[in-house]
């Protein structure tokens, strides 16, 4: 696992993700996707969804 710093690219990945609307939607997402094409950021919330 190579450690990356400030300013590097980013490795491809791919993400589950779910999409609510119009209808629910299971999906990958791979940043490949969206490089040079929009903004990405990524925001991870450990243990958001459950109860404290």
């Amino acid at each position: 696992m190579a450690v990356l710093k400030i300013g590097d690219v980013a490795p491809d990945f791919t993400l589950p993700a779910v999409i609510t609307k119009p209808d629910v939607q299971r999906l990958d997402v791979k940043l490949s996707d969206y490089r040079g094409r929009y903004n990405v950021v990524l925001a991870f919330h450990p243990f958001a969804f459950t109860p404290t």
